[in-house]
């Protein structure tokens, strides 16, 4: 069964794939469903944040708040994906390591109930190393921000 479907020239890229192609499980897998794919160049990607989340019971059980690192993560996962849509089959189940992240801003908090919607687009590439800029956005608010490059290596 394929479980990418193409839409008006949006693939989108459905969790049963998204398990295929990148090895991150819960409760580390930070990416619901990807979006607008355009190899090469760019992905979104949507995390539906929700209050059973595990790491909201101690981030924090007052005022739960995504932790940004985790906001991180969820736009690196979005990047895998692109890198693994992007260099085909033979990309699936790597591991992709941080190399560098640069220019992190987190600007407003993202809490349960938000859809954050991860805009990645790829910078550069030079053999296994990428550099990608993402966002994040609820709504059309700007949650955070970075630029990082990540290498791909064989499990």
């Amino acid at each position: 069964m394929d479980t990418t479907v193409e839409q008006s020239s949006q693939k989108i890229i459905d969790i049963n794939r998204i398990i295929q192609m990148i090895p991150h499980r819960y409760p580390f897998l930070l990416v619901d469903r990807v979006t607008q794919v355009v190899p090469h160049e760019s992905a979104v990607g949507i995390k539906n944040v929700t209050i059973s989340e595990p790491f909201f019971q101690g981030h924090f059980p007052q005022r739960p708040v995504m932790p940004g690192v985790l906001i991180i993560e969820s736009m690196a996962q979005t990047a895998a994906v692109l890198v693994v849509e992007s260099l085909g089959e033979s990309a699936e189940g790597k591991l992709v390591y941080f190399m560098s992240i640069d220019s992190a801003r987190f600007r407003k908090p993202v809490v349960p109930g938000d859809r954050m919607m991860i805009h990645v687009a790829k910078e550069r590439s030079r053999g296994n190393v990428w550099k990608f800029r993402a966002e994040a956005r609820v709504d059309d608010t700007l949650m955070a921000e970075a630029t990082y490059s990540a290498m791909i290596l064989d499990n």
